[in-house]
């Protein structure tokens, strides 16, 4: 995991921490108006604590297990791994630039991709103007590496 990822994941357990707190206070609220079996903040409350707390035992569990690498630190640069920004070419000449982040991290919207899938994997320890063999839904598919790139240690 990233240093970025391990502090989203602290703030998002932070703020559902807070969450909790709130929906506790409405429940108890709730609880004290009477027939639970009728009282549908009551049962929202409670589901809503459900989810939280789930939530929150996953968010523990990621972080206990969790290992910090910071990408910055990388020495060897001129090759591809964790925490690489990589733009590489595709059969269709297409340029597609992404991010290897951890599996918690991984959003194609910003282009992060996760150490774990098939893209990932296929340019792990690769050099620029390397060919790999990426596993695609649509089959197998050449791609040619253009540059690597790591954030600058602070």
């Amino acid at each position: 995991m990233t240093p970025e990822g391990h502090r989203r994941l602290e703030a998002e357990r932070a703020a559902l921490r807070e969450d909790r707190h709130r929906v506790v206070a409405i429940v108890a609220w709730a609880a004290s108006n009477g027939d639970r079996s009728e009282n549908a903040d009551y049962k929202e409350g409670k589901r809503r604590l459900r989810e939280i707390d789930r939530r929150l035992g996953f968010i523990a569990q990621r972080l206990d297990d969790a290992e910090i690498v910071d990408p910055a630190a990388q020495t060897q640069r001129e090759r591809v791994f964790f925490g690489a920004t990589v733009t590489y070419t595709t059969e269709d000449e297409r340029d597609v630039t992404v991010r290897i982040v951890g599996v918690d991290e991984a959003d194609m919207s910003q282009s992060t991709v996760s150490i774990a899938s098939p893209v990932a994997r296929a340019l792990l320890r690769a050099r620029c103007g390397d060919e790999v063999i990426v596993q695609t839904p649509n089959g197998p598919q050449r791609v040619e590496i253009r540059s690597i790139r790591y954030p600058d240690g602070a």
